[in-house]
């Protein structure tokens, strides 16, 4: 028991000691300084908002924008009549449709809106619409190759990918299962996975027959759009499997609707219900989820967490590494502290994926490679996330360091993944404007497409 006297004897001990490094002002520790609550009254459609209706995961949800034109009318007066016009082409032009939550729209800055990096991830301007790289496919990662009944990807030999349901509470414009997520654009005719008992029975069947199959990520869409006795079902359904020994449910809810977690007191007792339960049968259950910037983590988000946390569910972290975002070594040293400060394991960072429309949101692999060796170093290692490259054509995810062979002049990066796809060879292209003058120039040649790939191959062979 700590008494009076002790604490004086160790105030005596502590001017004692020599100091290798003067203490750090408590002030200057930004990742723990959060938006309490944000300034949300300032958008006009929200101005009479109470606390208790923003706090409300009802009303969040059903105050969630769906329609370009009514996102635009809501920020009109709050941005230039120039903005409106971009937003409205991009669109048009956008391969995800739009859902965007009054919490995800009160923290971006519209002051600021083309440098905002919330925005940037949400809305799409057509100014800033770059060429897709020419290797880019819609389906980049190859999940439809791999799936052996509907809404059921199986490429690693211990782990399979299951998608119950096609919608999230937002729509990010950079999703890599912009083929399947969403309703139809004017871009994209989607490969649909809807809430079906049936298709979800023949994934169920598939994976009760394959002893090798250990872990189960359920997404989608988003485990966060689905009903509690949906999350109840399917927990059962794949906690009572012999061979399943860990279930991660995926969402991006926690960044972008905190709310739910306080207020949809169903929703979190059916996960926490699913997360005893494996652990009576020693079994793993945890939520994966999704920030990328630290502006995402305010008051309300530490509270949700708060929760989690005390009910003994744990909360990893997968970002992905953005252009304007999240691509700086101070920005994602923040993000990664403020994300250990709220009980969230920052797990790992994405190389972006080729994704249709959003070439302006890729980075090179160099850049991840940089940011990396800033980050390593800046917290405890088992706070500190790998940062992957998810091969395309269906290589699964590397680590970004380990590539055979990396061409920084043609942005060509060549990768093997010997226990998930042996004798394969998977190559990642970096966003040709971010070339050197060399390397754009042998891209703007069509002919000198395969000779650049062939090259690289041929380098990882060496």
């Amino acid at each position: 028991m700590t008494t009076t006297s002790s604490l004086i004897e160790l105030t005596k001990r502590i001017h004692d000691i020599v100091p290798l490094k003067p203490p750090v002002d408590p002030a200057s520790l930004q990742h723990a300084n959060l938006i309490e609550m944000p300034d949300f009254r300032r958008i006009p459609a929200y101005a009479d908002v109470t606390d208790e209706q923003f706090l409300d995961h009802r009303w969040q949800a059903k105050k969630s924008i769906t329609r370009p034109d009514k996102l635009l009318d809501t920020l009109r007066g709050m941005v230039s009549e120039e903005f409106i016009r971009d937003a409205t082409k991009g669109f048009a032009h956008a391969p995800m449709s739009v859902r965007v939550s009054p919490y995800m729209l009160s923290l971006i800055d519209w002051d600021n809106p083309y440098g905002d990096p919330l925005r940037t991830q949400f809305i799409p301007l057509a100014s800033r619409f770059l060429p897709d790289h020419p290797k880019l496919g819609l389906d980049s990662l190859h999940e439809r190759a791999d799936a052996p009944v509907p809404g059921l990807t199986h490429r690693y030999a211990d782990k399979a990918l299951f998608l119950p349901l096609d919608t999230c509470p937002v729509y990010c414009r950079f999703c890599t299962r912009s083929y399947a997520v969403g309703i139809d654009t004017e871009e994209v005719e989607k490969t649909h996975f809807k809430v079906d008992e049936e298709r979800w029975q023949r994934a169920y069947a598939y994976i009760a027959s394959r002893p090798e199959l250990e872990d189960i990520v359920v997404s989608g869409g988003d485990a966060y759009n689905l009903r509690p006795e949906q999350i109840g079902a399917i927990g059962e359904a794949l906690l009572r499997m012999p061979n399943i020994q860990r279930i991660r449910l995926a969402t991006k809810g926690p960044a972008v609707m905190p709310q739910k977690i306080l207020t949809d007191h169903e929703w979190i007792d059916a996960v926490t219900r699913t997360v005893e339960l494996g652990r009576k049968l020693h079994k793993e259950v945890v939520i994966h989820t999704h920030f990328n910037h630290p502006n995402e983590i305010t008051g309300i988000t530490r509270d949700a967490m708060n929760k989690l946390f005390e009910r003994g569910i744990t909360v990893r972290n997968q970002s992905v590494l953005q252009r304007g975002v999240n691509d700086t070594p101070e920005t994602m040293k923040l993000l990664v502290k403020r994300l250990g400060h709220v009980h969230v394991h920052p797990y790992y960072v994405y190389i972006h994926d080729l994704v249709r429309g959003v070439e302006d949101l890729r980075t090179t692999l160099a850049t991840g490679l940089m940011i990396e060796k800033h980050v390593r170093g800046s917290t405890a290692g088992f706070n500190t996330p790998t940062f992957v490259v998810d091969a395309p054509g269906g290589g699964g995810k590397r680590d970004a360091h380990s590539y055979e062979h990396y061409d920084r002049t043609t942005g060509i990066s060549v990768f093997e993944a010997p226990s998930v796809k042996p004798g394969q060879r998977y190559t990642y292209f970096d966003p040709i404007d971010q070339l050197p003058p060399e390397g754009r120039a042998r891209w703007a040649d069509p002919a000198e497409h395969q000779k650049m790939i062939d090259e690289a191959l041929r380098g990882a062979s060496r």
